[in-house]
């Protein structure tokens, strides 16, 4: 199963690689102005669907993302983000049960008036860390993330604000 996993981000990371050499990242805006609602809720649940199947099962997932900015060329939007992924039980309250913390890059198409995902990429693990983060991102945004892997209190934040409002509903 981790092959597999491995050859579809190689697949993806040479994708994301090959369109960045391509001269596209001159189309770069800072910040989360131009991410809309929709496209922000596709993101997240995309990003639960993919990392709840291979997570321990939850009783509910949240994903919260922090935009540094994107890339549109040719109907493509490249997102340059920080996801924030966990999984909770009613059971143990606010206390995180499983997911991940990391650096991300996603693609999206629009159909209409539809996003979808086409691609998602996450940094490789040990010694290719660094260099993948180098591949993945634009120079720009590069420090942002390597600064933010010490500092997810935003979006530890949140996520405990999520998951104390899902707690509160009544079943």
């Amino acid at each position: 199963m981790n092959n597999i996993k491995s050859r579809i981000l190689f697949i993806l990371f040479g994708a994301l690689l090959l369109a960045g050499c391509s001269g596209n990242a001159v189309n770069l805006q800072d910040g989360d102005t131009y991410v809309t609602k929709e496209m922000n809720e596709v993101i997240s649940d995309y990003i639960i669907q993919m990392s709840s199947s291979s997570h321990h099962k939850t009783e509910k997932q949240f994903e919260i993302h922090k935009v540094y900015g994107i890339n549109e060329s040719d109907g493509v939007i490249t997102v340059y983000m920080w996801s924030y992924y966990g999984g909770f039980n009613k059971s143990t309250g606010t206390e995180f049960q499983e997911g991940h913390s990391l650096p991300a890059v996603i693609q999206l198409s629009k159909n209409g008036e539809k996003f979808s995902v086409t691609e998602y990429i996450q940094p490789q693990d040990g010694d290719m860390y660094q260099s993948s983060l180098k591949k993945m991102f634009p120079k720009k945004y590069l420090k942002l993330v390597q600064q933010d892997t010490a500092n997810t209190k935003n979006l530890q934040q949140e996520m405990v604000e999520r998951v104390t409002r899902w707690l509160a509903k009544p079943e």
